[in-house]
């Protein structure tokens, strides 16, 4: 039930359905929103790419056509605006993914809004491929000024959004700190005229540049400079005119009344003001034409030619639309899509992507009335590659084939795109087609050419520390991650982070660990140490919270934290006596509220219990990597663990409720004391500032012994992940079905892990709390979009202490990903 795009529904008059779809920016996970309507309501659908059957929809109000969609710059916001001039700002509601809300609109009233954007906020990167092998993250991805379109007090940029109507208004509606809203309204020029297509760019001045037609293609393509700012608490507009062109295509003798309507005009990228894509069609074919702005001298007239030459002074010069390159005559263009990637385009930028065939980022893609879809060079519109739809490359013919042509005649209208967005890394393109079906195609790193493998590693890391670096989701980084490559990725994104400032290694500290647990879920062979990466996150979020109850004891604080000298001390001392290692740190620091720890015993008790599981698995520990095995190396790990037993075992002489309970086969046995020695020599083996060992035998048969000593807990505490991206890994493309959960098996060929099955009358955790929750709980839950991770959804505590650790992920999720709200009985 999805037809025209916005920009077709202008051209064809077709108001009672259309379609549009659109990737967010997102600074956390991927989302896909379109639209479709029918005569009865105007709905806006909302999907993430690991859920994609999970739609949320809403009914928007909108009493017109909606004609745009905008994602804000985090993917939490959304915009849409109608053919009645109504614009509405939607936000996540509790930062839930299927959860939204309107809150904030403004109106031209009767005017159609034809283009939409977010205010610039000041933050653009370039991504430099010639440094692609540089040690330094910086260089690789340098932050490239660029002023907010407008800022607070501060220079903080200020939020808002511009929209250009119909009769040629732009009007631009500020959001104060205070959730007010300033709106102002001015006209494009004097002479105001009917404009069918707009675009919005912004200049790294500060500056906004709107490009707008009336539709025709024998009429000029006009460009006008917007500034915002606020005067006396009132928003003001400024335009100027800014140099306009006419299509190429019109001035050639052979195709003048060829291509009679402008059916798309979109700046290559909305930073650059200074290049424009526009198409012109008939009813049988199109054509694309790529111009670029440029500053070119003024010629003098002669008669100025021999006078005395001022000192200093230069040739006038002024700016003008050039052309760069333009295609063949093509197949009718039904829909555009631009690539996000900020490549950075220098001459040598380009020379050495296309020397190491480095794609992602130089191609924009075309969608034909055929169903095929053609990508493009962005400068020289020289064809990269080529998908010919699902009507032809389901049988694996060609649309020359003669067969495939009869039955596309006979089989009603062709299938094919009527929206099409890149992916944030231009790895994977999202579409709408005509008969309401949404598609996710891969998008090849080096567009099909055969790559050594070490090239096609290196272009993958290259992409997943771009968006470890930018917070950007790596989902369709994944898409291109065989099981054979993942244990290569790791490792090597793991020497490169090691290469880093101890500064930019803290910041991204998390960030490239839930990206390591993400790749190593793409094979069976590496899934156990994905258990492993979960469990690092949970252990660093509860180390950094139980510090952080620490105070001084007396005000004159010295340079060093409790947390910090609780580190160094743990770190000197390496007696494998907890009491002997207790007494040399000041227990006052340590006295806290009976309250607050009581609160925090599940998270003391996950602690116990994981360095239980730990100790009793290292005996099993051997060709077969099980959960557990990465941390028997991780001397940083194993001193966090040593560091916060010490810390409990403080804490149990004040409160002994708040101890970690286990199940001892002996009445007189001291569980703590007991764990800690055996932790303490396995921590031995793997210090920073010592070659590593393997475990000695005395170790080793302790720990045999430690499951006839102690009840040894299961794994059920790690998040079950029900997402797509692991099914993707194989050649054959995946049919699914909106509303209906996928239940297909995973990519690899080999059964689940023991861990990351459950049995139906098994217990339900809240992952984050580390509670039960029962076998069918009752409380509504929600779950993150990435990793599986679950918990409450309203939290069943009172004290301070366990609210401060439920509000660290209130937006998000151990491993940076969103919450999606599920109801009790999928718990």
């Amino acid at each position: 039930r999805h037809t025209h795009l916005h920009t077709a529904a202008a051209q064809t008059q077709s108001p009672t359905r259309t379609c549009r779809t659109d990737t967010p920016a997102s600074y956390r996970t991927s989302l896909i929103v379109f639209v479709c309507f029918s005569d009865v309501s105007h709905m806006i659908h909302i999907i993430d790419t690991e859920h994609p059957w999970d739609v949320y929809s809403i009914n928007s109000t909108h009493s017109e056509v909606i004609s745009c969609l905008e994602w804000d710059q985090s993917g939490s916001k959304l915009l849409s605006a109608d053919g009645d001039g109504q614009i509405k700002c939607w936000s996540m509601s509790d930062h839930l993914v299927n959860s939204w809300e309107s809150v904030l609109s403004s109106s031209v009233d009767g005017d159609p809004i034809v283009a939409l954007s977010w205010l610039h906020n000041g933050v653009k990167l370039a991504l430099h491929v010639e440094m692609s092998g540089s040690t330094n993250f910086g260089e690789k991805f340098s932050r490239v000024k660029f002023s907010p379109s407008l800022t607070l007090f501060g220079g903080k940029p200020m939020e808002g959004w511009l929209a250009v109507t119909v009769s040629g208004l732009v009007t631009v509606s500020l959001l104060k700190p205070g959730g007010a809203l300033l709106t102002a309204s001015e006209s494009l020029c004097r002479l105001r005229g009917r404009v069918a297509l707009a675009d919005i760019a912004f200049t790294g001045g500060g500056n906004i540049v709107v490009a707008a037609t009336d539709g025709s293609s024998s009429s000029p393509v006009q460009f006008y400079k917007v500034v915002v700012s606020v005067v006396s608490e009132k928003c003001r507009i400024d335009t100027e005119l800014l140099p306009s062109l006419f299509l190429r295509c019109t001035t050639d003798p052979l195709r003048r009344e060829k291509y009679p309507a402008v059916t798309h005009l979109k700046f290559l990228t909305r930073e650059n003001s200074e290049q424009v894509l526009l198409c012109a069609s008939n009813q049988s074919g199109s054509i694309v034409e790529c111009w670029s702005l440029r500053k070119e001298g003024l010629p003098v007239n002669n008669i100025f030619q021999h006078r005395s030459p001022v000192v200093g002074e230069k040739q006038p010069t002024i700016l003008k639309w050039r052309i760069l390159t333009t295609t063949n005559d093509l197949e009718r263009v039904s829909a555009v899509a631009l690539p996000k990637l900020p490549i950075s385009i220098s001459n040598t930028d380009l020379k050495v992507a296309s020397d190491t065939k480095f794609c992602p980022g130089l191609g924009l893609a075309l969608a034909f009335h055929d169903g095929s879809i053609q990508i493009l060079h962005r400068l020289s519109l020289h064809t990269m590659g080529v998908f010919y739809g699902s009507s032809t490359s389901s049988s694996g013919q060609r649309p020359g084939d003669e067969s495939a042509i009869k039955r596309q005649r006979t089989g009603g209208p062709a299938l094919h795109f009527k929206a099409l967005q890149f992916s944030w890394t231009s790895l994977a393109l999202a579409g709408v087609d005509n008969h309401g079906k949404l598609h996710m195609l891969r998008v090849s790193p080096s567009m099909g050419q055969v790559l050594e493998m070490n090239t096609t590693l290196r272009h993958l890391l290259f992409l997943l520390e771009y968006c470890m670096v930018t917070g950007y989701d790596w989902w369709d980084v994944l898409l291109h991650v065989q099981p054979t490559m993942v244990h290569n990725l790791v490792e090597k994104l793991h020497e490169e982070y090691m290469r880093q400032n101890q500064a930019l290694q803290q910041v991204l500290a998390t960030r490239i660990v839930a990206v390591k647990a993400s790749l190593c879920k793409l094979s069976t062979a590496t899934a156990a140490r994905a258990c492993d990466f979960h469990a690092k996150l949970l252990l660093i979020a509860i180390s950094s919270t139980l510090k952080s109850l620490l105070r001084p004891h007396v005000l004159n604080t010295p340079d060093k934290s409790p947390g910090d000298r609780l580190t160094e001390i743990c770190a000197k001392n390496s007696d494998t006596d907890i009491d002997k290692v207790m007494i040399n740190l000041k227990t006052e620091e340590f006295v806290l509220d009976g309250p607050p720890l009581q609160s925090l015993q599940q998270l003391i008790q996950w602690v116990g219990d994981f360095v239980l599981y730990l100790l009793a698995n290292l005996p099993n520990q051997g060709s077969l990597v099980r959960p557990g095995f990465g941390f028997m190396r991780d001397g940083a790990s194993l001193g966090m663990l040593r560091e916060m037993l010490v810390m409990i075992r403080i804490w149990g002489l004040l409160k002994p409720g708040c101890l970690p309970t286990f199940t001892a086969t002996s009445d007189n046995q001291d569980s703590m004391q007991l764990l800690f020695r055996l932790l303490t020599k396995l921590w031995l083996c793997s210090r920073d500032d010592a070659p590593p060992q393997d475990p000695d035998e005395s170790l080793i048969d302790e720990c045999c012994l430690l499951p006839s000593q102690l009840l040894v807990p299961s794994m059920e505490w790690l998040p079950v992940n029900d997402g797509v991206i692991v099914k993707l890994q194989g050649k054959h493309p995946l049919r699914l079905q909106f509303g209906k959960a996928s239940s297909l098996p995973g990519g690899g060929s080999a059964a689940p892990l023991e861990v990351f099955t459950r049995s139906p009358g098994s217990q339900k955790m809240d992952n984050l709390r580390c509670v039960h929750m029962g076998v069918c709980p009752t409380e509504e839950s929600k779950a993150c979009t990435r990793c599986g991770c679950v918990t409450m959804l309203r939290s069943p505590n009172k004290t301070n202490a366990m609210k401060q650790w439920e509000q660290r992920w209130i937006k998000n999720c151990l491993c940076g990903g969103l919450w999606r709200r599920i109801p009790p009985s999928h718990t």
